[in-house]
């Protein structure tokens, strides 16, 4: 079983990694890769890319959460 705080804390920093710690291989990847994506373009190109991108991240973190907490 999942320590729910642990895994939105994951979640939190690296989007995607609380969701594979919880279980949930694919959606796990899934997030990660949005977060790749989002940080890219957060450094290349586009500043308002960041506010999403926290956004995410709480997100993130509030679904490892759930998906811990559920098992």
């Amino acid at each position: 079983m999942a320590n729910a705080i642990l895994a939105a804390i994951l979640s939190f920093l690296f989007p995607g990694i609380g969701q594979i710690y919880a279980g949930a291989m694919q959606k796990g990847i899934i997030f990660f890769v949005i977060f790749l994506i989002l940080a890219a373009l957060s450094l290349l190109v586009i500043w308002y890319i960041e506010i999403i991108w926290l956004l995410f991240a709480i997100y993130a973190a509030y679904d490892a959460y759930t998906l811990a907490k559920a098992e």
